[in-house]
């Protein structure tokens, strides 16, 4: 009996730590929601009106980048990985003209893509702080928000669903974008917090600017974030998890000091308020109203940044009127709308347009002109996460997903936030310009991770590179291929096969240990480009 309590316990702990480090993900869809072609008038369209405004500005666009960097960006855009050496080979064995659109066909299809977008997207939607103790799983959350990616679900159904969700936020993942501002002194969601939120993630305005007095250089008034938030003032948490319940939202007033019941009201365009259902179900409803243009139009401004690295209208959560709007980002939102809010849609027509196939160098300097009238593919910084995904990939020749071997997964994923955390993380603002630091600098020179990715084991890049390739010109270019997903140019690789020829055993894994070193750390490395 003591022999089979001792088994139990064993088991039962085994299972727990199963369930902590790989949360319960749902069965995978049965049915997915497959991609129509892009149709062939809305990508001219897009198109033409860059072209247009490149005429007007005097602007010359860059040449077309190569396959190979248009694959680096479209894959730490949508998976925050460079592409494995295992994927470049696969993706050059396809026949010319449709690679790119193959290759996103199967990256939708990969759980990589839709876990890195869930993380993406939840900073917009929870931020990036633990939330209270209990009543918020942010790891629950993304688990779940990964699955609805991957299953292509619309996206106002989506978004609907955020703001309406009752429940326990373990059953119910979506109401953690209540719960995460769950408040422990009043013993309730903030409705001020959701308020400010719901109107920039979604709606891209920044609302709660006028959450203590008017707006001064826009029309939002302070009563208009008050009505807002009260939507959310019915909100309460008990036993059955987040449930709305009689409550009415109050503000103290400014002139008597006293408390003040505040009804609900959106702040524009109040005739698309549905005049039934819960306080939440109607603001949502409202939200993802077809004929409500700031929801399509601030999803594809966010869509937009998350390929380019740079919104399409700056900031990304403050859109102007629409007369100061860029024709193509509501010709995009249109479309958006006409083809039922399809995500993956929107990604491959963005990918698909003649700016983001951009080169991102010209002849001679480029210009501040052409970088604003994008012209040029935007140069970036590679966000923390991107970093650190393309390190452990250049590490290895295969690539590593969902698919490798459990203990790789839990190698990169410890590493990973080990390293981002040294690095330093975004937060919620990650679209907002910064400059890289020392100590970012001296990670990747001196860090554990560069250092473990590059040493000479039996499975790294570096060695088997070293001992496989059949000559120094090979493992060269076998090596820029695994680290920056292109070939050397004849200068690079002559330099560097002067510094393997003749070396064999010990003295060439140094060497191959340096030399991917010195393209990890190469600048163009931790750039998008």
């Amino acid at each position: 009996m003591r022999n089979l309590l001792f088994i139990g316990l064993i088991l039962g702990g085994a299972a727990a730590l199963r369930a902590n480090f790989f949360p319960p993900r749902s069965p995978a869809p049965t049915t997915i929601r497959t991609q129509s072609e892009v149709p062939p008038v809305v990508l001219p369209q897009v198109d033409r009106w860059f072209r247009q405004q490149w005429t007007e500005e005097g602007l010359v666009p860059a040449k077309r980048a190569a396959e190979l960097t248009i694959l680096r960006r479209i894959e730490l855009a949508l998976t925050g990985a460079i592409p494995s050496l295992e994927e470049i080979r696969r993706f050059e064995a396809q026949p010319a003209g449709r690679r790119l659109e193959d290759r996103l066909a199967g990256l939708f299809r990969d759980r990589r893509t839709s876990d890195y977008l869930a993380e993406r997207l939840a900073r917009t939607y929870v931020g990036t702080e633990g939330g209270p103790f209990l009543v918020y799983r942010r790891r629950r959350f993304l688990t779940w928000l990964s699955d609805q990616l991957l299953a292509n679900r619309p996206y106002d159904q989506l978004i609907r669903e955020l703001i309406a969700a009752n429940g326990i936020w373990t059953d119910r993942p979506a109401t953690n974008f209540i719960t995460v501002t769950y408040d422990p002194g009043t013993e309730r969601p903030d409705a001020e917090r959701l308020a400010g939120r719901t109107a920039r993630a979604f709606l891209g305005v920044r609302l709660d600017c006028a959450q203590c007095h008017d707006h001064p250089f826009q029309p939002w008034k302070q009563s208009d974030f008050q009505g807002l938030a009260a939507f959310f003032g019915q909100v309460g948490s008990g036993l059955t998890g987040i449930r709305d319940r009689s409550t009415k939202f109050k503000v103290t007033s400014r002139k008597t000091g006293q408390l003040e019941t505040v009804d609900p009201h959106v702040p524009f365009l109040p005739e698309l308020r549905p005049a039934d259902g819960t306080l939440r179900s109607q603001l949502a409803r409202w939200v993802t109203d077809p004929k409500n243009p700031n929801f399509p139009r601030a999803t594809v401004n966010r869509v937009w940044a998350l390929l380019f690295g740079r919104a399409l209208v700056e900031p990304i959560d403050d859109l102007p009127p629409e007369s100061e709007l860029p024709p193509v980002l509501i010709e995009l939102a249109n479309d958006f709308v006409a083809h039922g809010y399809d995500l993956q849609r929107l990604i491959r027509l963005i990918v698909a347009t003649e700016v983001f196939q951009l080169d991102s160098a010209v002849e001679g300097d480029v210009s501040a002109s052409q970088e604003q009238g994008w012209a040029v593919f935007p140069i970036t910084r590679l966000r923390p996460e991107q970093i650190v995904g393309g390190v452990i990939q250049a590490g290895s020749l295969a690539t590593i997903d969902s698919d490798s071997p459990i203990l790789i997964r839990l190698a990169r994923s410890i590493g990973e936030r080990d390293f981002v955390s040294r690095y330093g993380d975004t937060g919620e603002d990650e679209f907002d310009v910064g400059c890289g630091t020392i100590p970012q600098r001296l990670l990747m020179m001196n860090g554990e991770l560069v250092e473990d990715k590059t040493k000479d084991t039996l499975f790294n890049a570096a060695r088997r590179v070293g001992s496989l390739a059949p000559t120094d010109r090979a493992s060269v270019e076998v090596a820029y291929l695994t680290v920056l997903t292109r070939r050397p140019t004849p200068e690079e690789s002559a330099h560097f096969e002067t510094r393997l020829a003749g070396t064999r055993g010990d003295e060439r894994s140094q060497r191959m240990t340096d030399f991917f070193w010195a393209l990890l750390n190469a600048t163009e490395f931790s750039w998008n480009h």
